[in-house]
């Protein structure tokens, strides 16, 4: 389990919650960012919360839209598509820089993981979910961007997380508000939205998406589906990393949340991940969820040994570089 939490800080009955359930780790949202040290504070609680001092903490800084940690106190960084519309090895750059970059603000917080990139290929017509957070819309072009931004995340000791495989491009509705279905032909799949994520299998952490392929499997989701994480996931694309999932209180997701979290963990997910914080909620999925498989622990154990010490870097440098980098497509 990744569990959130409601606030700045923690609440007395978070932290007897969360010394009880020992979750795996947590995720932070914008309510729970006012300012460096109150976060240093907060990473810090949620570890003593459960006695472990490497409990992975998680965010979602993308740059553009999704941005968790904003301006004053953190740099606004450009949405993907902005980086990927400099084409070429400038593109390419700029993905590595602002991946470093934003790596470097996390680690000095204590957060470890960052759900990026995000590898979806959107389609005309889809909802807009995705937009301007894609890397492109074309599969070789996206993996490249993709594999820089992974590249300079590990450079700064925070390990990424490839989303929403097996690809979320298509979905004409939003998977926050309701289930999409994707009836794209197997070999459509294969060959565009599968591929990014496929040239990116030896990635560490991957998250599913709350998507039903019809080709695959007509009526679970892939977070829900033996046959997506098996056939698509861990077989055609060949992802052998962590597999987390979607947030479960997204109303693509229908039954109870012990339903949601034990159906995900059945089906093949390693991790389940809830993000609003609700202390009953969060309960119900305790409650359903175990500790981690021994192949979940080997995958885990996996991923931590990516994580290197990050280099300190010249940042000045290397934000000059990439505000000059993204003025140009402007």
């Amino acid at each position: 389990m990744v569990f959130g939490c409601s606030g700045p800080a923690l609440t007395p009955a978070e932290r007897a919650f969360f010394r009880d359930a020992d979750p795996f780790g947590f995720i932070l949202f914008q309510r729970n960012c006012d300012h460096p040290d109150q976060l240093r504070r907060l990473t810090a609680a949620l570890r003593d919360a459960v006695g472990r001092a490497d409990a992975p903490v998680l965010i979602d800084q993308e740059g553009g839209r999704v941005a968790r940690l904003k301006p004053p106190h953190w740099p606004a960084y450009p949405a993907p598509a902005a980086i990927a519309a400099l084409g070429g090895a400038e593109a390419k750059e700029a993905a590595w820089l602002g991946a470093r970059l934003i790596a470097d603000d996390l680690a000095a917080l204590g957060i470890t993981i960052d759900c990026v990139p995000v590898l979806d290929i959107p389609v005309a017509g889809a909802d807009a979910v995705i937009g301007d957070r894609a890397l492109g819309d074309e599969p070789a072009a996206v993996a490249t961007l993709g594999r820089a931004v992974c590249e300079g995340m590990l450079a700064g000791g925070v390990l990424p997380v490839i989303k929403h495989i097996p690809g979320h491009g298509r979905a004409t509705v939003d998977s926050h508000a309701a289930l999409p279905r994707v009836d794209a032909s197997r070999a459509t799949l294969a060959a565009s939205d599968f591929a990014p994520f496929r040239a990116l299998a030896d990635m560490p952490w991957a998250m599913t998406a709350h998507i039903v392929y019809s080709a695959i499997d007509a009526r679970a989701a892939a977070t829900l589906s033996r046959a997506v994480i098996a056939q698509a996931i861990r077989g055609e694309i060949g992802f052998d990393g962590v597999l987390v999932s979607d947030d479960l209180s997204m109303r693509a997701l229908g039954g109870s949340f012990a339903d949601r979290a034990a159906g995900a963990l059945a089906a093949g997910c390693d991790v389940v991940l809830h993000c609003n914080g609700d202390m009953k909620e969060m309960t119900e999925i305790a409650d359903a969820s175990g500790r981690l498989t021994p192949a979940a622990r080997r995958r885990v154990d996996r991923a931590e040994a990516r994580r290197g010490a990050a280099r300190a870097i010249d940042r000045g440098t290397l934000a000059a570089r990439f505000g000059a980098l993204m003025a140009r497509a402007a």
